[in-house]
């Protein structure tokens, strides 16, 4: 199949899928979800984005209506039934289905699921960013289908010519880009911000630390601002959709571009921890 769906059992071509218009997420948007990246038919930290997707559910009293194992192999399942092993692997929880009402209904949770085609980059060529307030809520560490901030922003960034939109706080704290994790090098050490309440505790995330940990790159988890973005040696970006790039551009301002050597080892780490996982 070129794409795949599932609906609370149902399969089909995303096209021919259709869901009932009170699924809370039609009125709310009252759910979560998670995705990452399949080669070769393997889907990429799988059991780490689905520990995720249940933490995200619990946070909001969500029940999964399936175990961890029993995901995990229906994803699997799908993937082996795709045209192409490389893809983009999405699901998601919502509420359930009911009446529109603000409190929550009876009943089961809905379970979804998208499969599409996609192809990775390497990590090779630069891409450039704009900036943001953040007017998010206060809730950023989970990973609900409240998106519309982020949706504003990736179209913002689409006009200006740039990949992605640096969200920043009240003193120009940087949090996360639209649909990505940001960083910094300077100075030799890496600067992340925190796994607080502002920023989603990323997947790829977790894997730059590790990789910087091993090659013996210092990391720092502590909160950073524009002024220091500007100013640092390199800036880099990470997601499961795209893995690790770095920016060259910031708001039509040159930034990075210091410490290639040290950017080109993390990115060599990040994508042969990733080739070797999906051979």
């Amino acid at each position: 199949m070129k794409t795949l769906g599932y609906y609370n059992g149902k399969f089909g071509e995303l096209d021919e899928m259709s869901i009932p218009m009170n699924d809370r997420v039609c009125w709310f948007g009252d759910g979560v979800y998670d995705a990452g990246l399949s080669r070769n038919y393997k889907i990429f930290a799988l059991n780490e984005h689905i520990d995720r997707l249940f933490n995200s559910a619990g946070l909001l009293d969500i029940k999964v209506p399936v175990t961890k194992a029993e995901l995990a192999d229906l994803l699997q399942e799908m993937v082996n039934k795709m045209d192409t092993g490389n893809l983009f692997v999405y699901y998601q929880v919502t509420r359930g289905t009911g009446m529109r009402n603000h409190v929550f209904p009876e009943g089961k949770a809905n379970l979804w699921i998208m499969l599409k085609p996609a192809e990775i980059a390497d990590g090779t060529k630069p891409i450039k960013l704009i900036t943001a307030e953040d007017t998010r809520f206060f809730h950023c560490n989970i990973k609900t289908l409240n998106l519309i901030p982020s949706v504003m922003a990736a179209e913002k960034a689409k006009r200006a010519g740039a990949e992605e939109c640096v969200f920043y706080r009240p003193g120009k704290r940087v949090t996360e880009c639209a649909h990505s994790n940001c960083h910094i090098i300077k100075d030799g050490k890496l600067i992340t911000a925190p796994t607080d309440n502002l920023i989603l505790p990323g997947i790829v995330r977790a894997h730059l630390i590790k990789a910087c940990k091993k090659l013996e790159i210092p990391v720092s988890e502590t909160p950073y601002t524009l002024d220091e973005m500007f100013d640092a040696d390199e800036v880099l970006v990470t997601s499961s959709s795209k893995l690790c790039m770095y920016a060259n551009e910031l708001d039509g301002k040159p930034v990075g571009g210091k410490a290639p050597e040290l950017l080109e080892k993390i990115r060599k780490e990040i994508m042969d921890e990733f080739m070797t996982a999906t051979n």
